[in-house]
Formats: structure tokens, C-alpha cells, sequence
């Protein structure tokens, strides 16, 4: 998911695989390279979960009990949808 790379708008310069996403959606279609790199603006008024980054060198800091699977499927199912079967095959 392209949200997964936004930044927060003070951010800059933007990210590397940020930088590369805008340049190709530029070149691809022409849109205009947004000024920033936060994405939540294209959500409107979409429900967003978000949580801190999984990494292994900070994952104890935030990402730990953030519970982003059960809150998706909270989410989902306050929208009228099924909740998400996540078990990996």
C-alpha cells in the first residue's frame, strides 16, 4: 500500500522510495510531484489505522500491542464488511 510510505509534512527531504513512487506516477500518468511526502490528505474521509513501524530495532516502541489487525477488522465490520481471515496459508 502506498500510504505505508508517507511521511509527516515536515519531513524532507522526502524518502528515497517515496522520491522513486512520486517520479513514477509522474512519468506514468503526469501528475505534479506533491510538495510533501504525507499521503493522508488523498484518504479524505476514509478511516486510517495507524501504528509505528515494525522494524526489529524499534518494534517494542509502539508497534508492540498497537493491535492493527483487530482494529482493521473493527473497522471493517462497523463499515458493514467481513473482518479480514488473517492466518497466512
Amino acid at each position: 500500500m502506498g500510504l505505508s510510505f508517507s511521511v509527516a509534512p515536515e519531513v524532507r527531504p522526502v524518502p528515497g522510495s517515496l522520491d522513486n513512487i512520486l517520479r513514477e506516477m509522474h512519468a506514468d500518468i503526469g501528475a505534479p510531484r506533491p510538495s510533501k511526502g504525507d499521503l493522508r490528505p488523498l484518504l479524505g474521509q476514509l478511516p486510517a489505522i495507524e501504528s509505528a513501524h515494525p522494524s526489529p530495532m524499534s518494534a517494542d516502541r509502539g508497534f508492540f500491542g498497537s493491535r492493527p489487525f483487530s482494529r482493521a477488522n473493527e473497522l471493517l465490520v462497523q463499515q458493514g464488511a467481513q473482518p479480514v481471515d488473517w492466518p497466512l496459508p
